[in-house]
């Protein structure tokens, strides 16, 4: 996010928290700090580019441990910064917010000309004619979800421009209860889960539709997720 202070522009990546009227942020590394809001196992020393929970990071002018304990329950600046990045505003630079978009839309691209065919021909639209779509349906990329949480609601769009179709699968998924609550969130974040049921054990269990060509990725995000201990089956292709 660009801030202005008086009359000098900056430019930093910064997490923000408003919290009972006071304003808390910490100066972050962008990617890590995505990562670590994502739930990824990041170490929280390396997210922080310095180990300050600030009231105002451009005036750097610190929070007090008085404050930080009266209101987060701690004085600790890392615990008070892991919150604040959990629970608050990512707010990112322009320039950075830019180079997100622009990977991001590279990568949708790849997965559209990989999934996607043109349903009167069944060839593959080529890539420049699915970047074309993208200029003329107004495409918006939203830097802060990851590529594959988007591919439904673009194509969507891109409809409206190109034919296009996607071959679809529905895969059964049993995760186990110590990794359900975490595994779960990548589940959403790919697939359309179609029934889905919590088990007396903890353990959670769902039919889901994925695009075909993201099958391999699903899989390996749920195998590391849950250290294996994943159980899925394909139920059919449409």
């Amino acid at each position: 996010m660009t801030l202005h202070v008086g009359r000098e522009r900056v430019h930093l990546n910064l997490a923000r928290l408003k919290k009972s009227g006071e304003v808390f942020e910490v100066d972050i590394d962008p990617d890590l700090a995505l990562r670590f809001r994502r739930g990824e196992d990041v170490d929280i020393h390396q997210v922080l580019k310095a180990a300050t929970v600030f009231r105002n990071t451009q005036k750097g002018l610190a929070a007090s441990e008085t404050l930080m304990t009266e209101l987060f329950g701690t004085a600790d600046a890392f615990e008070v910064a892991a919150r604040i990045i959990k629970e608050g505003e990512i707010q990112l630079t322009a320039e950075y917010r830019e180079r997100l978009r622009e990977a991001k839309r590279r990568r949708i691209v790849e997965i559209i000309h990989r999934n996607g065919i043109d349903p009167r021909s069944k060839l593959p639209h080529p890539v420049v004619r699915i970047e074309a779509a993208f200029e003329e349906a107004k495409v918006r990329i939203d830097e802060h979800r990851r590529a594959e949480e988007q591919i439904q609601e673009i194509v969507a769009a891109l409809r409206r421009v190109l034919p296009i179709t996607f071959a679809k699968k529905e895969i059964w998924v049993h995760l186990p209860a110590q990794f359900a609550a975490k595994a779960y969130s990548i589940v959403r974040g790919i697939s359309t889960i179609l029934q889905e049921s919590w088990r007396n054990d903890g353990s959670w269990e769902a039919t889901v539709e994925i695009p075909g060509g993201l099958e391999e990725e699903f899989h390996d995000k749920l195998n590391k997720a849950t250290k294996g201990e994943v159980q899925t089956k394909v139920i059919r292709e449409k």
